[in-house]
């Protein structure tokens, strides 16, 4: 999302200074002396203005190295997976968040063991890199996963059980008025929504 978003606006507007920072818990985006911050739907504040922020429509994805999966099996149901080496993500309070899949109406949570736990998001290539190397299977976003995906370094597993989520929003306070690199910084993002509507393919049915 950001790394799609921020080289072409930096580009765009040299004479603008951007900070980012990452952080696990929610902030009061104020208090921190922040312009903006980025949250998906469920965790708006009612008195924020939003604007959509890159794609509209994630998923989780659950992907293993051929190699890996040659080795031990590919898993036909989540539940499979708690057979498998599987490799985790945790927040820095120490929070491990189940693997969640979806299909049909069914949710099935999980939470398997394997070799590997990571901190997120400071170590998570180290995770990826470890799944490219054949250690296990790794569940992340899937947007993240797909370079590797589209490269055969990685291999979908379970990809029809999947779940999608709405996309992030970009949110400031309505009741004060905008900074102007912020509201550059929304007018890009809204562009570049717009252009990757326009360049979308048509779908005849």
């Amino acid at each position: 999302m950001l790394p799609a978003i921020v080289p072409p606006f930096l580009a765009a507007y040299p004479e603008i200074r951007l900070e980012v920072t990452a952080e696990e818990s929610f902030v009061d985006v104020l208090a921190a002396g922040c312009d903006a911050g980025i949250r998906y739907e469920e965790k708006l504040e009612q008195d924020m203005v939003a604007v959509p922020i890159g794609p509209r429509v994630q998923r989780f994805a659950a992907a293993a190295a051929p190699s890996y999966l040659d080795r031990r099996g590919r898993p036909k149901q989540p539940r499979e997976l708690l057979d498998h080496a599987c490799l985790r993500t945790r927040f820095s309070s120490g929070t491990m968040p189940p693997w969640e899949f979806e299909r049909d109406g069914e949710l099935v949570r999980i939470d398997p063991t394997g070799p590997l736990r990571v901190s997120i998001p400071g170590a998570i290539d180290l995770a990826i890199e470890a799944a490219v190397a054949g250690s296990g299977i790794l569940y992340h976003f899937e947007d993240w996963l797909r370079p590797h995906l589209d490269s055969g370094q990685l291999e979908p597993v379970l990809e029809s059980w999947w779940p999608r989520f709405s996309g992030p929003f970009l949110y400031y306070p309505g009741r004060r008025l905008v900074p102007a690199p912020l509201r550059a910084f929304v007018d890009f993002i809204k562009a570049m929504a717009g252009e990757r509507k326009r360049n979308a393919p048509s779908r005849v049915r």
